[in-house]
């Protein structure tokens, strides 16, 4: 898939911002650009390469909007767009984390973290995918394959939020009061997402290339959509039942 193809692009390409710090010479417009290149390719692949190289390809053979790259670019799209917008205030207000770095802001939320999130999810989710993919397509289905199922939900959900804590740990300008809380209480509280986001992803559409006729369903870019939103609302009701159990006030729109 494309994905398998550009994620070690991406992640060569912001490694080399981190690491060799060229983010210091950034400026608001010029993190807007940098993430919006990055992420652009994986935006304009169901328009521009549908086949991924291949002429098997189901989807090089679809009108564009039905094509699952397409559907699946609407769906981490919408989630990004729902994690930056409101999950991120419960990160300000629970573990106190900032954005320093000159930025241009939607709701107090760097723009430029709304184009950051699709890269990264997209990349999350396709790993997630082939995970739960191999679960399903390896075992019989029944108590021991949801329990697997489940299990493998649970642990890469915290690895996913606590490697992306890890890595971004020496960027000086996404900062925690409490680093240490950070990377444990945090990651669980950040792997939150993913315990909604992976299964939900993973079934959306799952069909879509199936040979059963019987089961195989038509879902629409408005399918798609609204389950994105549905899964968005779950999380950000988990997330604030975390909150009320810290007995933490939400605060939305300004730095708490």
């Amino acid at each position: 898939t494309f994905c398998a193809l550009y994620t070690p692009v991406w992640m060569a390409i912001f490694g080399a911002v981190v690491i060799f710090q060229l983010y210091e010479d950034f400026q608001a417009w010029t993190y807007i650009y940098f993430c919006g290149g990055v992420s652009l390719p994986f935006v304009l692949q169901p328009f521009l390469w549908p086949s991924v190289g291949s002429c098997q390809s189901p989807d090089a053979q679809r009108p564009w909007w039905q094509r699952y790259a397409t559907k699946a670019n609407l769906w981490i799209a919408t989630y990004s767009f729902i994690g930056n917008y409101w999950y991120t205030h419960y990160f300000y207000s629970v573990l106190k984390a900032q954005y320093t770095m000159p930025a241009h802001r939607l709701n107090n939320v760097p723009i430029a973290m709304f184009l950051a999130t699709h890269f990264y999810f997209s990349t999350y989710h396709w790993f997630s995918n082939a995970l739960l993919r191999k679960v399903v397509t390896t075992y019989q289905a029944g108590p021991m394959r949801s329990l697997l199922f489940v299990s493998v939900v649970v642990v890469f959900s915290y690895f996913t939020a606590f490697m992306e804590t890890l890595t971004i740990s020496s960027y000086p300008y996404y900062d925690f009061e409490d680093r240490h809380m950070a990377y444990t209480v945090g990651s669980a509280f950040y792997g939150i997402y993913f315990l909604v986001s992976f299964p939900g992803f993973f079934v959306f559409d799952q069909d879509i290339d199936s040979d059963d006729e019987k089961k195989k369903r038509v879902v629409t870019l408005w399918d798609t959509f609204v389950s994105s939103c549905g899964h968005g609302m779950m999380i950000m009701t988990l997330l604030d039942f975390v909150r009320l159990y810290l007995d933490i006030p939400l605060v939305v729109g300004v730095m708490p």
